[in-house]
């Protein structure tokens, strides 16, 4: 499922006594890189100010009202100094335009031969106002990695591909709904979490009860259109050929009334109440949907893990591709920067290449395994891991996060349902960071290196708590 297109509005600052010309070109390298990037820019026409620049109040009074024109298209703005630009007009800008949204200053490096009259552009110093007018006012803002980059630069196209992702996580999150199937397990009171806080922060929770649920599933007839497709389209996901019959139509008319109730709520995600009821008053696990859900952009947690399912949604949003809950299940042998990730399992297809659907050990030893057809079996073959967590701390009133950075690798694990080993530099911290602030036993990976966007868009953004495990220092 491609994203959808990005829309930044575009600041050019500007200052009276520095070459206006510096501007245009300015507007011509952002156009040419946002252009390649497939980004949309709201800017001002250069008729509408000298050269479309913001150098007045006047001309920020003109930006700002653009801005509000496109409010519901822009997902963050960025900066851009082609001199020392002028500190007030882009702060006033940004607040008279109400718009809320992250914002990325970006500066010209000067030439050392080009420090004359004619072509100096003093961005260097210029960024340092524009950022004490910006903390001054209160709006949060991203850094480049370099202090001044030219915008054609390798590490700004970097820096901004990783912004449009803060910008997508920022947004997603501040309206994402989640949709909670059934109770919370009784033996769960790890995955507690406070529909409050989450309320507070914009993430609406719509609640089933899981009878209404396998009510209407039972009610679907097994020769209905839509069993038929659902089973097709089981099939055509993954390796279904040990799954008697009577299973896969039970496993589609779980599917079919889940995809109903996420449709018709308008959900971006949902938490299952994925065992014991499902496999003892329907006769399957609902495993297969989660994961043909979470491969398709909907995520989906076991145990209705709420803040679980909201960090797979987060994670998805910054690197466009899938997420997975999993249990920090193992030590792997001795070695104290690896450890074995394990669920029973509804990981998405994109996490197992030798995907199978079978059903559960462990919980066929106390259900019987003649209910619990619909788990997936399959091992995660090496790749890029970002880990992390989001809980609310209901006490203290907050949300609290922890995310990073290591590698899912080859090495031999002899096990079963789905499954991967992690190596993560200086694992024990982190796992003490874990047990000893009280987060969940889940925690969700994503084959990418986004934990710097999700710590961005997390603590600087939303205002919640960070532990960025391994972070360097800024």
């Amino acid at each position: 499922m491609p994203p959808p297109r990005s829309v930044l509005g575009v600041i050019f600052g500007n200052r009276d006594f520095f070459p206006d010309k510096l501007v245009a070109e300015a507007r011509t390298d952002i156009v040419k890189l946002l252009g390649e990037l497939g980004v949309d820019a709201v800017m001002l026409d250069p008729a509408a100010t000298k050269l479309g620049g913001v150098e007045t109040h006047n001309d920020a009074r003109k930006c700002a009202e653009l801005f509000r024109q496109n409010r519901d298209r822009i997902g963050g703005v960025l900066v851009c100094l082609p001199n020392f630009g002028d500190e007030k007009g882009v702060a006033d800008t940004l607040k008279l335009s109400e718009l809320n949204v992250p914002v990325l200053v970006q500066g010209y490096p000067d030439d050392l031969d080009r420090l004359d009259v004619i072509r100096r552009r003093d961005a260097f110093c210029g960024k340092i106002s524009v950022c004490n007018n910006l903390r001054q006012a209160n709006i949060a803002y991203t850094l480049t990695t370099k202090h001044v980059v030219h915008p054609l630069d390798p590490s700004f196209r970097t820096d901004l591909q990783n912004f449009l992702a803060v910008t997508r996580v920022v947004q997603g999150l501040r309206k994402v709904r989640i949709g909670a199937v059934g109770a919370r397990p009784g033996a769960f009171n790890t995955v507690r979490y406070s529909e409050k806080i989450l309320e507070r922060h914009g993430i609406s929770v719509t609640t089933v009860d899981l009878s209404e649920i396998l009510g209407a599933a039972a009610r679907i007839g097994e020769t209905d259109r839509r069993i038929v497709t659902k089973v097709d389209e089981i099939k055509a996901y993954a390796n279904a050929t040990a799954v008697p019959a009577p299973k896969l139509v039970q496993m589609a008319r779980l599917g079919v009334v889940l995809d109903d109730f996420v449709a018709a709520n308008h959900l971006d995600a949902t938490a299952i109440q994925c065992w014991t009821s499902v496999q003892a008053n329907h006769g399957c696990n609902v495993c297969t949907s989660m994961s043909m859900m979470s491969e398709s952009f909907l995520p989906s947690a076991c145990e209705v893990d709420v803040t679980g399912v909201l960090t797979m949604y987060a994670m998805q949003l910054a690197s466009n591709s899938p997420s997975a809950l999993v249990d920090w299940n193992n030590n792997y042998g001795t070695d104290p920067d690896k450890c074995v990730l394990f669920h029973c399992g509804n990981w998405a297809k994109s996490f197992l290449p030798d995907i199978k659907v079978l059903n559960a050990p462990i919980l066929g030893s106390a259900l019987g395994v003649e209910n619990t057809w619909g788990a997936l079996d399959g091992r995660t073959p090496a790749s890029p891991l970002t880990f992390g967590r989001i809980t609310t701390d209901d006490t203290a009133g907050v949300i609290r996060t922890y995310v990073g950075e290591g590698e899912l690798t080859n090495d031999e694990l002899k096990t079963f349902g789905n499954r991967a080993v992690a190596r993560v530099p200086n694992l024990q911290k982190l796992l003490h960071h874990v047990c000893r602030q009280g987060f969940e036993h889940h925690v969700v990976m994503n084959s990418s290196h986004t934990a710097g966007i999700l710590a961005e868009a997390f603590e600087r953004y939303l205002g919640w708590e960070v532990y960025h495990h391994a972070a360097p220092q800024e």
